[in-house]
């Protein structure tokens, strides 16, 4: 028996006082104490155990990009440890707030042969060196004093987005703790004003010429900034298109919406940047996937930015750690007719509450005004009016980029299968897509309900990230505040399933209202496309001999929903009886290892 002061009791309360209710992990010998803690106080955090310590790392990926709070994923020594690498670095690469707690052998042990020794002594591995790349702080907690300041400094480090990792030693945890409750430390908001400044001087100057054109990108949903978006497109009435992974940061039906953009998107996003006198990004860095297709438009256009992070294009670039507070500033400031009033100083590194500094813009607008609108149902047109200023509304049309193979190949079409889905998605429905065809497709073609969240993990693109990600959300959000229950929708390709779909199984352990849905085409389908593209489609080293994995499901859990069906007919049923049962599903839907997916590089490369 135990005192419930331990430095992991601590831990388990910080966690709550964070407002965490969900602990990610795998157990084992060095970790067992902070489950021994989260049962103690099981009234305040539930702790779940997950199949594989990468899916736990991307549950609480998920959990924290469905909450846009923090998620917390805990592993043992060792292999346990390691294993938490690909999950962590995708946090890092897309900025997501996860506290990693990692346990260690005691610390008296150190340097002396224990087993899965990574203190970095007398020849040991050094866990330090290996997590502090990919995470914004990192410390071992040698002493038991040592870690409530350990605690905050990670948890400041990880609201800014990304990893802190946490090294517990077993003895450290087991240890009692008289310290104060854990108050979470405030997260100051960071904008430089200046740079914000230019920013609005710029989309005065641009809307008064002609037609701003937003892209939107993901943390605009980190940050809750989804409100204020629309309200800023409303107010520019700007065109908006959204990076692969933001997808539900602007809804497709709202006003403006012309696609998204990059090596996935729609030629919408491209005929209105053509047009534009101003590209604006918004919470997104433009990274490769999101621009590939888009460089010549790009070139051609004037490039402001607001975001945490500089972009990887040339812009007028406005920092802000929180796009909510910022928008809205920049909303108000937009609003008045010829004064801008910016709180805050003029090159601040932070706020705790508001300064005033008055900066002033004289807008003399071309005589007659700005020209009227107008706006068609089928692509791009312009409005001059007496003032010679031309206005371009861009309404969105997503085309036919698929590439589909010919009718004659095996199984379904992407383009059938996702259009299937996006006729069975309830309102609200989450959306988890994995890397590679799948996702291509999914990323083109899905139209997201309204409130629903969508995420594809294209920070490390790793196979099997979505179904702990989905799992993990669906933990946070699948009680809506009426008590009516959310579904989360997972899309994967088989070979992500074979990686990581036995987390299907801490679903059912959960019974959370899931359904997870893989392409099956018995391949690694985007590396035989490069087979068939680059290397002369002289071999396949992708092509795998038929698995059934709906038959393989229904054996292995003879109480989960599976469906395995062969028509759109068939699979818009399966979905209906999917939606209509409580608990998780599985659908299993044959596709074509041929069939090109909607993606740029591939549609236009020259087949060798």
């Amino acid at each position: 028996m135990h005192t419930r002061t331990r430095v992991v009791d601590h831990l388990v309360k910080a966690v709550s006082e964070l407002g965490v209710r969900h602990i990610f992990g795998v157990d084992g010998a060095n970790i067992e104490d902070l489950y021994d803690a989260a049962f103690d106080h099981r009234e305040l955090v539930t702790a779940v155990v997950a199949k594989h310590e990468f899916s736990a790392a991307t549950m609480a990926d998920g959990y924290a990009r469905s909450t846009a709070g923090l998620g917390v994923v805990a592993a043992t020594s060792g292999g346990g440890a390691m294993n938490l690498v690909a999950g962590l670095a995708e946090s890092f690469t897309s900025r997501v707030p996860v506290l990693a707690l990692v346990g260690q052998p005691p610390t008296v042990l150190e340097g002396k042969g224990a087993f899965q020794d990574t203190s970095g002594r007398a020849g040991a591995f050094d866990a330090v060196r290996l997590f502090t790349p990919i995470s914004h702080y990192c410390a071992r907690v040698e002493a038991p004093a040592d870690l409530p300041a350990h605690l905050t400094r990670a948890v400041h480090a990880a609201q800014y987005g990304g990893p802190a990792v946490l090294l517990l030693p077993k003895d450290v945890q087991q240890a009692e703790l008289v310290a104060p409750a854990f108050v979470p430390p405030p997260r100051a908001y960071r904008r430089d004003t200046e740079s914000l400044w230019r920013v609005v001087h710029t989309l005065q100057a641009a809307r008064v010429i002609g037609k701003v054109v937003i892209i939107a990108g993901d943390q605009v949903a980190r940050d809750s900034a989804r409100g204020e978006l629309a309200q800023l497109a409303a107010v520019l009435d700007a065109a908006v298109g959204v990076a692969p992974d933001a997808k539900d940061v602007y809804h497709h039906a709202d006003p403006g919406f012309c696609g998204v953009a990059g090596s996935m998107g729609h030629p919408g996003l491209i005929e209105a940047l053509h047009r534009a006198s101003l590209c604006l990004l918004i919470g997104t860095r433009m990274p490769v996937t999101a621009r590939a297709g888009l460089e010549e438009a790009l070139a051609e256009v004037p490039l402001a930015s607001i975001g945490g992070e500089i972009p990887f294009l040339g812009s007028i670039h406005a920092r802000s750690t929180d796009l909510a507070l910022t928008l809205a500033e920049l909303i108000g400031e937009l609003t008045a007719a010829t004064t801008v009033h910016l709180r805050g100083t003029g090159d601040e590194a932070a706020s705790d509450g508001p300064r005033h500094i008055r900066f002033s813009l004289q807008l003399v607008p071309d005589e007659g005004g700005v020209a009227d609108l107008s706006t068609t149902a089928t692509g791009l047109s312009t409005a001059s009016g007496s003032s010679g200023a031309t206005i371009t509304t861009v309404r969105a049309e997503h085309g036919d980029r698929s590439g589909e193979a010919p009718p004659e190949g095996p199984g379904l079409r992407y383009r059938e299968v996702v259009e299937t889905i996006n006729n069975a998605l309830p309102e609200g429905s989450d959306v988890f897509a994995d890397a590679g065809n799948t996702g291509a497709a999914v990323v083109h073609h899905l139209r997201l309900p309204r409130d629903g969240r969508f995420t594809v993990a294209l920070g490390m693109g790793g196979m099997g990230y979505a179904f702990g990600a989905g799992i993990g959300s669906a933990f946070a959000r699948s009680e809506r505040p009426d008590g009516s229950m959310r579904r989360t929708f997972v899309i994967a390709g088989d070979g992500a399933f074979f990686m990581h779909g036995m987390e299907i199984h801490t679903a059912i352990e959960h019974n959370l209202p899931i359904t997870f849905i893989v392409f099956n085409n018995n391949a690694h389908a985007m590396c035989i496309t490069r087979e068939q593209l680059y290397y002369g489609d002289r071999y396949s080293f992708n092509r795998f001999r038929p698995a059934y994995p709906g038959a393989g499901l229904a054996a292995m859990f003879p109480d989960l929903c599976t469906h395995a069906p062969i028509t759109s007919a068939d699979l818009a049923e399966s979905l209906r009886h999917c939606v209509g049962s409580p608990g998780p599903s599985f659908i299993a839907v044959d596709c074509d290892p041929d069939e090109i997916p909607p993606f740029t590089p591939f549609l236009t490369a020259p087949r060798r």
